[in-house]
Parts: structure tokens; C-alpha cells; sequence
């Protein structure tokens, strides 16, 4: 059995850092912070003793902080990320280090609520044993997080639907309405529903969609794949469009209140 014993974070200050960083404490793991600026005289040491290594930083810091920690990787050392892409980052992480790679994705933002499933995808890079994904699942759990296993591609087309399409429809249905219009005056509950819903997406996280939308390669897919069926809807095939919609509720049963 692979035992995670001392689990090195970079990025522990980030925000999502900082709660993985808590929960995985509270948990009774015990977790090493790694921030900026980084002790490089204390890299051997630090990084020499680590059962694991989660990154907590951005796709395009990646290679930077892969550049200079990796020459310290011990072989059996655990390396992973929690970038909300996968394919990007386990790729690069695999350039780095020929040890067990894993990609992680906690599927919740850095302020959960109480009754918010705290689920994440672990996403396989190469050289992983059981043993370490056994450790992987355990790692989480002890931080009262729920694991499952998926593909690096499985994982990007669905987050091109959850965040990349949704983000990009936002923006591009708040952009298209006419400002001549007097729209607040007209506006209904649902609208306003749609609008405060959008509001932090735009004006808080635009930067962070932004980017999760370019580094997901499938991105580019799912909006050709939109653009066909809004092609519909200006043909006015209204019916057919939501006949086809209905399928998201017909088979899940469970979704109905989601």
C-alpha cells in the first residue's frame, strides 16, 4: 500500500489552494504549503521528502514550476494537479516526470456550500499503480471529498459543456442585446434570474473562463456543435429544438429539481 505521509501543496495561498489546504488538514493529512517566492535552496529537501505533490496553480504556470521542481522528484513520488482541464496539464506534468501522474479536478469553487457535493474527477496520467490511486482516493476522502475515475478526454468535453459553452453563451447573449432598448423597464423574474447569474461570471471570473475555455481542446467542438443548433433556431424549429432539449430530463429523473 502506497501511503501518503507528507503531501507538498504549491499554490496553498490561491484560493483554491487554500481550501484543499484546509480540508485536507482538518482531515489529518499533513499538508506542506509551497508559495511564491519559492525556497530553491530548500527545493531538495522539501521536494526529496514528498509522498506527493498537488498543484494548485494555473495551466500557463505550469511548465515554470514543473521546470523547477522537477530535477527533486523522487521516482515513486505521486504527482498531481487540480486545473479544471485536464488534457493540458496531465501532458505536461508527464513531460516532467516519469513517476505516477494524476490529474484532478475538484468540481466545486473555493467557497462550497454546506450542502454542495464536494465530488472530484481523478483523471489518469501514466506509471499510476493501484496503489497510487488507491492513495489518491484516500487523500480526498480524508478531506470529505467524493472521488471518480474518468478519462482526460471524458473529463474535457463534459467541462466544455459545464463551463466553456456555458460561459461562452453568457457572454455572447449579454453582448448581442441592443443597448437602444430599454430592457430593465421590461425585464421579468426569470430574466433578472438569468442576468444575477451571469453577473459574477462576467464581472469576477470573465478572466477564469476565458482561459478555461482556450486551454480545453474541446472547446472549439461543442460551440460548432451550439452553432448548428442556433442555426435551427433562426430557421424558427422551435419545436424540434425542444423536443431535443427534453432529453436531459426524459432520461435523468433526478435532474428535475437540479
Amino acid at each position: 500500500m502506497h501511503m501518503v505521509n507528507e503531501l507538498v501543496l504549491v499554490g496553498s495561498e490561491g484560493r483554491m489552494g487554500a481550501l484543499i489546504k484546509n480540508k485536507l488538514s482538518v482531515g489529518g493529512v499533513n499538508v506542506l504549503p509551497l508559495d511564491r517566492p519559492f525556497p530553491e535552496e530548500e527545493l531538495p529537501d522539501i521536494l526529496g521528502g514528498a509522498d506527493m505533490l498537488l498543484l494548485a496553480v494555473p495551466v500557463d504556470g505550469l511548465d515554470e514550476v514543473l521546470g523547477l521542481m522537477s530535477p527533486y522528484f523522487k521516482p515513486s513520488l505521486i504527482l498531481a494537479d487540480i486545473c479544471s482541464v485536464k488534457t493540458l496539464p496531465v501532458n505536461k506534468m508527464q513531460n516532467f516526470h516519469h513517476g505516477p501522474v494524476m490529474g484532478t479536478h475538484p468540481l466545486f469553487g473555493p467557497s462550497p456550500s454546506e450542502d454542495d457535493e464536494l465530488k472530484v474527477a481523478l483523471c489518469p496520467g501514466h506509471n499510476l499503480r493501484e496503489e497510487h490511486v488507491q492513495a489518491l482516493h484516500d487523500v480526498f476522502a480524508r478531506g470529505g471529498m467524493n472521488t471518480f475515475m474518468s478519462s482526460c478526454r471524458e473529463h474535457d468535453q463534459a467541462m466544455a459543456c459545464i463551463q466553456g459553452l456555458n460561459f461562452v453563451t453568457t457572454i455572447s447573449y449579454f453582448a448581442s442585446l441592443p443597448q437602444n432598448i430599454d430592457l430593465d423597464t421590461f425585464a421579468t423574474p426569470s430574466f433578472r434570474r438569468r442576468a444575477r447569474a451571469a453577473r459574477k461570471m462576467l464581472n469576477e471570473d470573465s478572466e477564469l473562463f476565458s482561459s478555461l475555455a482556450e486551454d480545453n481542446p474541446y472547446t472549439g467542438q461543442m460551440i460548432r456543435r451550439f452553432k448548428s443548433f442556433l442555426n435551427l433556431s433562426a430557421a424558427g424549429e422551435f419545436e424540434l429544438l425542444t423536443d431535443k432539449a427534453l432529453w436531459w430530463w426524459r432520461n435523468f429523473s433526478d435532474r428535475q429539481g437540479g
